[in-house]
C-alpha cells in the first residue's frame, strides 16, 4: 500500500485550500468503487452516514454526529467506476470531497481523494477544514484502503 499527500494551497481561483491523498489497494478498481460508493461500508465513528436514494448524482446524504446537528450533503457528480464528488454548503462556501479510482492492474487500484474549499467566504472556513482534515487525510485514506482489502479478502 502506497500513500502520499500533498497539500496545495494558494492561488487556485475561488479555492481557498486543497488537500489531497492517494493510496494503492491490492483490489480491482471494480471492487474498490462498488465497496467505497456502499455507505453503509462507510467507517468513521463516531460518525454514521445516511443516503437518501441510491448512490448517483443529485442524491442527498446526511452526517450525524453525537451532540451535533445533522450534517448535509450532496453527491455533485458520478462517473461510474471513475469518480464521484460530494459536496457540503457552507456559508457562501462548498467543502467538496473528489474520490477518484485508477486502475493500476487487474487487482491494484489508486483511490485518491482531494478535499476542496471554494468560494467567497472561503477563507473563513480554513482554518477549521485543516484542523478536521489534514493531519488525519493520509492515515485515513490508508485506514479505508485496508479496510477495502479487507473486504476483497473475504469475497
Amino acid at each position: 500500500m502506497r500513500a502520499n499527500s500533498p497539500i496545495i494551497e494558494g492561488d487556485l481561483g475561488d479555492v481557498a485550500l486543497q488537500l489531497e491523498c492517494s493510496v494503492d489497494a491490492n483490489v480491482s478498481a471494480a471492487f474498490a468503487w462498488s465497496f467505497r460508493v456502499d455507505v453503509t461500508t462507510w467507517n468513521d465513528p463516531p460518525a454514521k452516514f445516511e443516503l437518501d436514494g441510491p448512490f448517483a448524482t443529485g442524491s442527498r446524504g446526511t452526517t450525524l454526529l453525537p451532540g451535533q446537528p445533522p450534517i448535509n450533503w450532496l453527491i455533485r457528480e458520478v462517473r461510474a467506476g471513475e469518480f464521484f464528488i460530494i459536496e457540503m454548503e457552507l456559508e457562501r462556501a462548498t467543502l467538496s470531497f473528489e474520490w477518484r479510482f485508477a486502475n493500476l492492474s487487474e487487482n491494484r487500484t489508486t483511490l485518491t481523494q482531494r478535499i476542496v474549499l471554494s468560494g467567497d467566504n472561503a477563507p473563513a472556513y480554513v482554518d477549521q477544514v485543516r484542523a478536521g482534515f489534514e493531519s488525519t487525510l493520509s492515515d485515513g485514506m490508508t485506514r479505508i484502503a485496508a479496510e477495502i482489502e479487507r473486504a476483497g479478502s473475504i469475497q
